[in-house]
């Protein structure tokens, strides 16, 4: 199923700044096939849901691997049945 999704992922208990793992996290998201913008408060990513959850896993692992042992998640996704639609469909709707 394809799928828009808003995706936020915040390490817990690093300190105030969390910009070293956010890049962390970017870089992992910029090398994946998935079509992604970065926001202020996360990310929106266009793809099918099992690659996007999937990508999900990897950002986890790899927050694993610099020594994060909490991080808290959120997801949202919006999908449509009636036509493809992107992100790029999206915003132009409302312009």
């Amino acid at each position: 199923m394809k799928v828009v999704a808003d995706l936020c992922i915040v390490p817990m208990g690093v300190g105030p700044s969390v910009s070293p793992y956010v890049r962390a996290i970017k870089a992992i998201i910029d090398a994946s096939p998935l079509q992604a913008e970065m926001h202020a408060n996360g990310t929106n990513i266009e793809g099918e849901l099992s690659e996007i959850c999937a990508l999900a896993e990897r950002c986890e692992a790899r927050l694993a691997e610099l020594g994060v042992e909490r991080v808290f998640f959120t997801m949202t996704f919006s999908s449509r049945r009636d036509k493809a639609q992107t992100m790029a469909d999206k915003l132009a709707a409302v312009s």
